[in-house]
C-alpha cells in the first residue's frame, strides 16, 4: 500500500540525499549493499541484546536507503536489471534478519509463549512469500501491484512494536507480530487473487529448459 502511494510525499527529502551521494561518487549498488550490511548488523546486535528503542530508530534510518538507491538510479537515467535484482534480494535479507532477531529476543530475553515465537516465524515466511508472488507473477507477465501489507507497512509495524516495547509498553512486540500475521496472510491471498484476475493469467508458458 505505502509502496505504491507513499513514495511521492518523501520524494523531496530523498532526492537531495541521493544527489549528494552521487556527487560523492557512490553508485546505487554500493548504497544498497552498505545499507543492507549496516541494517543487518544493527538488527542482529541490538534486538537480541534488548536495545529495542535504539534498534527501532537506527534500523528505520538505514532501511530508508531502500528509497535512496532507487532514487540515485533514477537520477542517473535509470536503473539496471542487476541493480533491481540486487535491491530485491537485499530487502529479503534484511526482512529475514529482522524477524529472526525478534524471534531470538522473544525466546532469550522476553521468555515469550511459543505461540508468539511461531507467529514471528510465520511473519518471516509470509514476508518472503508476499514478495515472491509479485516477482514470480511479473516474470510470467502478470501485473501485481499493491497489497495491504507490503514491505514499508511490515517495517513500520514491526519497528513501532519494538520501540513501544522499549519504552515500557507491555506486549507491544507480540501485538505487532500478530497484526502482521493477519495482515500478511491476507496480503498473500490478495496478491494471488490479483494474479488470478490478470488478463494474462491463463496464457500458456513455454516449458523451462531441459523439461
Amino acid at each position: 500500500m505505502l509502496g505504491v502511494h507513499g513514495r511521492k510525499p518523501v520524494k523531496k527529502f530523498v532526492e537531495p540525499v541521493a544527489g549528494a551521494m552521487l556527487r560523492l561518487g557512490l553508485t546505487p549498488n554500493v548504497v544498497t549493499l552498505a545499507g543492507t550490511a549496516i541494517a543487518v548488523l544493527l538488527t542482529v546486535v541490538l534486538i537480541p541484546t534488548n536495545h529495542l528503542v535504539s534498534a527501532a530508530i537506527l534500523i528505520a534510518l538505514f532501511s530508508a536507503f531502500d528509497m535512496v538507491d532507487g532514487t540515485m538510479a533514477r537520477l542517473r537515467g535509470g536503473g539496471t536489471a542487476y541493480g533491481a535484482t540486487l535491491d530485491a534480494s537485499c530487502d529479503r535479507i534484511t526482512d529475514g534478519a529482522l524477524f529472526a532477531a525478534i524471534a531470538m529476543w522473544m525466546v532469550y530475553v522476553d521468555g515469550a509463549h511459543p505461540a508468539h515465537v511461531a507467529a514471528c516465524l510465520t511473519v518471516l515466511v509470509l514476508s518472503q512469500v508476499i514478495s515472491y508472488i509479485k516477482a514470480r507473477g511479473e516474470a510470467g507477465g502478470l501485473k501485481i501491484v499493491g497489497g495491504l501489507v507490503e514491505r514499508p507497512e511490515r517495517l513500520i509495524v514491526a519497528l513501532l512494536g519494538l520501540g513501544l516495547e522499549g519504552f515500557g509498553v507491555p506486549h507491544a512486540v507480540e501485538v505487532s507480530i500478530w497484526l502482521l500475521v493477519v495482515g500478511s496472510a491476507f496480503t498473500v491471498v490478495q496478491r494471488l487473487m490479483y494474479a488470478h484476475r490478470d488478463p494474462q493469467a491463463n496464457v500458456t508458458l513455454a516449458p523451462p529448459p531441459g523439461a
